[in-house]
């Protein structure tokens, strides 16, 4: 069978195809369709979380117009998608489970989640004074449509939110990256959720670093390489800094690797999209690309 499309999920799923058309359905996991099949396709939703088996694919498309991811970030993407192909991303998709990971992390950092784990393993009742969110100022690096959920679900905690992004919007009370030196030195909480970007690659470096008040917590929900490691290590080795990473340089983070120990740090495994909150808003979202990219849109 040939068809134009090539989705993760069968178009049931997505609430149906309109009539006339059909799609070949391919997870990442099983067999991939012969080319035979693949030589009509138009547009190919990439599987979530498994971009490195997809990604072949795209030269066995030649009728390909449309690449869409199932992520925010499109870093790892990019240089795969052929001239004269739209690549679009999921803006929207991983909204509210990233921001949600991200007040996880700035919570259970400030008030020593990990540390009081510790204890409980150890049988261990010890009360101590940890810091709140509440009267911090919190500096959101990258405000685009997750930083806009990520302050929603921020103001709640009675705390100061500092919006940044690369080029600054007055009318939305964002100031541009070029202030980040006037502004690191007050923030008690630097969440980084600006895209992977030749400009944005060790974004965060030794000169950033040291612009960040003693004991300020780092939050990475971005991409690793925004974020200089062996810089960060030396912040956290000197228990200058902490931090609570979702996503690292290198990554997956070897076993081995010092920042898994070092002092002061959390880390989860890149799961800021991963949630009971993806399936039914990526099924939406690939319908709704479909119908835009039917009707010409």
């Amino acid at each position: 069978m040939s068809a134009r499309y090539l989705l993760p999920y069968a178009p049931d799923a997505i609430g149906g195809l309109p009539a006339g058309l059909e799609a070949l359905v391919w997870d990442g996991d099983g067999p991939v369709p012969p080319d035979e099949a693949l030589r009509e396709v138009e547009f190919f939703c990439l599987p979530y979380l498994r971009h490195a088996a997809a990604l072949p694919l795209i030269p066995r498309l030649p009728s390909l117009k449309v690449v869409q991811t199932l992520t925010a970030g499109m870093d790892d993407v990019l240089p795969h998608v052929p001239e004269g192909v739209r690549a679009d991303n999921a803006r929207g998709l991983h909204d509210a489970s990233t921001a949600e990971l991200a007040v996880t992390l700035i919570l259970a950092s400030l008030r020593g989640v990990p540390h009081f784990t510790r204890l409980q393993q150890q049988g261990r009742w010890q009360q101590e004074f940890h810091p709140s969110l509440a009267d911090r100022t919190v500096l959101v690096v990258g405000y685009g449509s997750i930083g806009r959920a990520l302050a929603a679900r921020l103001e709640p905690f009675e705390c100061e939110i500092v919006k940044v992004a690369r080029r600054p919007r007055p009318e939305e009370g964002v100031h541009g990256t070029a202030e980040l030196a006037a502004l690191l030195p007050a923030a008690d909480v630097v969440v980084l959720l600006t895209p992977l970007t030749p400009e944005s690659h060790h974004l965060v470096d030794a000169g950033f670093l040291s612009q960040m008040k003693d004991g300020a917590l780092l939050v990475n929900v971005a991409r690793g390489p925004v974020v200089d490691t062996a810089a960060l290590l030396e912040e956290l080795s000197a228990r200058r800094l902490r931090a609570a990473l979702d996503v690292t340089d290198p990554e997956p983070l070897p076993a081995d690797h010092p920042l898994w120990h070092a002092p002061g740090v959390l880390i989860t495994p890149h799961v800021g999209g991963p949630s009971s909150a993806f399936r039914p808003r990526a099924e939406r979202l690939l319908r709704e690309r479909v119908l835009r990219f039917e009707s010409g849109r």
